[in-house]
């Protein structure tokens, strides 16, 4: 028995381990793109609910599963650092949203605090482009 126990640990290890550096393919981006935060505004003070308004240039918005060329589709950072780069953004996370309808904006209900929010664009799959196509980090303190 215990010799089954450290072999089924060697198969979840290994297993996991090459799901970790399993690589996705990855879409290039447009030469020159460019991701904003079109607001707030970096060290604006707002009050809850915040609307986010993201921005995009050089590429379109087109919605997830949907390969057109020179796409994708925003995912918004609150609060943490950008994820792994070489497989889909994931999902289910309260500090990652995904906007796979291709939406433009939101609007977030936010506890008063300081906030970081970042745009990062995903392809079809949620796989960020390649160079990524990310805004800069805007910080915002909601009262």
């Amino acid at each position: 028995m215990r010799s089954y126990m450290f072999a089924l640990a060697a198969v979840l290890v290994s297993t996991s381990a090459c799901a970790q550096s399993e690589e996705w393919p990855r879409t290039e981006s447009a030469p020159n793109t460019v991701a904003y935060i079109v607001s707030p505004s970096n060290g604006e003070t707002v009050s809850s609910p915040v609307k986010v308004q993201f921005g995009l240039k050089g590429m379109g918005v087109a919605p997830a599963g949907v390969e057109y060329p020179d796409s994708g589709h925003h995912h918004l950072l609150i609060n943490r650092v950008a994820p792994m780069m070489n497989g889909p953004l994931p999902s289910g996370e309260s500090d990652l949203l995904h906007f796979g309808g291709g939406q433009t904006e939101t609007t977030l209900s936010l506890e008063p605090g300081e906030y970081t929010l970042q745009m990062i664009l995903g392809d079809q799959d949620h796989v960020p482009h390649d160079p990524p196509v990310m805004s800069e980090k805007v910080t915002i303190t909601v009262e």
